[in-house]
Formats: structure tokens, C-alpha cells, sequence
């Protein structure tokens, strides 16, 4: 039998090879699909159809839009270092897939069900800032060299404010792990007694996946299409599936630490029925929603006003509000002792 990492048997690590693909090819398909909700989503909200020529009511379209960037061709700047600028789309892209590696589906139902699984997913988001730098340094150019500079100062400042919303959130499930976090919001969502920080949350996670309005770095008057303007053909692919599987994953980190993961609403029986992966999956698709909404609605902030609220803004809030979260739950004898 093949040796390996797990046990010495090919049996655990065929399973752990199965639990891999049947996460990896859903979230692909999600993340092609959501291309096409994001058309249809923008289209009604200013009274267009959108796609509906390919495939009945458009629904191939992401498909359409799949082979025609695969089979163009990869164009490649004289001046670019070709082996770091290959390399930065792969990162973006990876990095997006191998943090769903810790998302609890249902209770026991993830892949790797780690005690510290929120910091895993805070260290990967923060990798994710390397893919960018990469790209736009490796480009040789100009344009894509200050967009990254904007994605990295803006992707750096929100990640503070979203630490200290984690941080909230561990002193109410006074555990890590993220299965405990959802057990923990059984009687009450934590989006309730901690609006503000949900609140936060939420626009710290627009600023961060550089989605409207905080899509700094593609400033068509200025910065053309960012750090990846020099991109191409599958490369610009792969930093397009990176962003829609940032914005799911976000989304899915929204919807476990705030909106009680695959929990039913309410307790109320009939919808005790209903699987939790389904609730999941509903959940997630609210709050991916609420990211296109943003963006048909809200027009596009200056880049000082994106500092000033990632600095002067959010940063005091949070910070204060996770003070007197501390205070309340010590004060109250609700400090969960692990």
C-alpha cells in the first residue's frame, strides 16, 4: 500500500483527497455562477436584463466566458519577471481555496476541525496581500505597481479592525474553533448583542476583497484595472476567481461568526428540518448578495476617505466596543473558562 503523510495507508489519504474535491469543485462552480449573479444583480437594479443570450436566460454564460479566457493567449511584459509574475495569480487563487480547509459545514462536517481555526483563516487573509504585491511588482509597470500599493495599504488598515471584531467575537464562544464558535450562537446570533461589530465586520470584509465602494485599486480614471492590468488570459483568470472566492469565503466567515453558521433561525421546528449545510449555503448566498448590493448602490470613496474611515473610524469603535464586551462578560460571569 502507498505510504504517506496520514497514518502510512492510502485509504485516509484517499478520503482526505475525496473531502478536498468535494469542497474545491462546489466552491468553483459557485464562484463561476456568482460571476453570472453579479451581472444579473446589476442588470435589474438599473432596469437591464444582463445576460441571457447564452443558454437559456444566460445561465451558460459563465461557462462561455471560461473557454474564451482559456483558450486567448498569455501575453507576457518584455520587462516583467515572468517567473514572479506567473506566479502572483496562482497565489491570489490558492490562498482563496485553502482556507475553506477550517470551514465547518455542519456539525463535524469539515476538513480540518483545528482548535485554532479563526487564526488560520486571519493568517491566510493576511497572505493573501503577497499574491497582490507580487503581481503588481513583478508587472513592471507603473500602473499596476501603485495599484498594488493601494491594495496593500487598504487590505493592511481594515485587517486591524477585523482582528479586534475576531477578538469579540473569541471572548463571547471563548474558544477558537470554529464549530464552537456556531454551538455557541444555539439560543442567540451573535449579530444581535453585537450589531456594531457585525457591522464593521461586514465593511472591513467589502475593503478588504477591494469591492465597491472600496475598489480603490481599479480606478479606471487613474489606475486602469490595478494590479492586474497587465494580465491576461488565464493569469487574469486566476485573479478573477481569486477575488469571487474571497468574496465567498468572506461571506462564509460573515455567516459563522455572526449569522450562527449552519444553525436553523429561531429554533423554530419546520426549520429545524431542513439540513444545516443548507442553511449554510442560504446564508452565504444572503450575504453575497449584500456585497452586489453594495455595489449597484454606493459610489466609489476617495482614497483618503477610505483611510480615514479604516483609521479614525473603525479602529477607535472596535476597539472600545471590545473593551466593554470584555467588561460586560467579566462583569457578568459569562467568560467561558476553556
Amino acid at each position: 500500500m502507498a505510504s504517506g503523510f496520514w497514518g502510512g495507508y492510502a485509504l485516509p489519504t484517499a478520503i482526505v483527497v475525496g473531502e478536498v474535491i468535494a469542497v474545491v469543485v462546489p466552491l468553483l462552480i459557485a464562484i463561476a455562477y456568482f460571476t453570472y449573479a453579479e451581472r444579473k444583480v446589476l442588470a435589474f437594479s438599473q432596469l437591464r436584463k444582463g445576460p441571457n443570450v447564452v443558454g437559456p436566460f444566460g445561465l451558460l454564460q459563465p461557462i462561455a466566458d471560461g473557454v474564451k479566457l482559456f483558450l486567448k493567449e498569455t501575453v507576457v511584459p518584455s520587462g516583467a519577471n515572468r517567473i514572479v509574475f506567473v506566479a502572483a495569480p496562482m497565489v491570489t487563487f490558492t490562498l482563496a481555496l485553502v482556507a475553506w480547509a477550517v470551514i465547518p459545514f455542519d456539525y463535524g462536517i469539515v476538513i480540518a476541525n483545528i482548535n485554532v481555526g479563526i487564526l488560520y483563516l486571519f493568517a491566510i487573509s493576511s497572505l493573501s496581500v503577497y499574491g497582490i504585491i507580487m503581481a503588481g511588482w513583478a508587472s513592471n509597470s507603473r500602473y499596476a505597481f501603485l495599484g498594488a500599493l493601494r491594495s496593500a495599504a487598504q487590505m493592511v488598515s481594515y485587517e486591524v479592525s477585523i482582528g479586534f471584531v475576531l477578538v469579540t467575537v473569541l471572548l463571547c464562544a471563548g474558544s477558537l474553533n470554529l464549530t464552537d464558535i456556531v454551538m455557541a450562537q444555539q439560543h442567540i446570533w451573535f449579530c444581535i448583542p453585537l450589531l456594531p461589530m457585525f457591522v464593521i465586520f461586514f465593511v472591513s470584509g467589502l475593503a478588504e476583497t477591494n469591492r465597491a465602494p472600496f475598489d480603490l485599486p481599479e480606478g479606471e480614471s487613474e489606475l486602469v484595472a490595478g494590479y492586474f492590468v497587465e494580465y491576461s488570459a488565464m493569469t487574469f483568470a486566476l485573479f478573477f476567481l481569486g477575488e469571487y472566492g474571497n468574496m465567498i469565503l468572506v461571506s462564509a466567515m460573515t455567516t459563522i461568526l455572526f449569522l450562527g453558521g449552519w444553525l436553523a433561525p429561531f429554533g423554530v421546528v419546520p426549520f429545524t428540518w431542513v439540513p444545516g449545510p443548507v442553511w449554510l449555503a442560504l446564508k452565504v448566498a444572503f450575504v453575497c448578495f449584500c456585497f452586489l448590493w453594495v455595489r449597484a448602490t454606493f459610489p466609489r470613496f476617495r482614497y483618503d476617505q477610505l483611510m480615514r474611515l479604516g483609521w479614525k473610524v473603525f479602529l477607535p469603535f472596535s476597539l472600545l466596543w471590545l473593551v466593554l464586551t470584555a467588561g460586560v462578560l467579566t462583569g457578568m460571569g459569562w467568560v467561558p473558562v476553556r
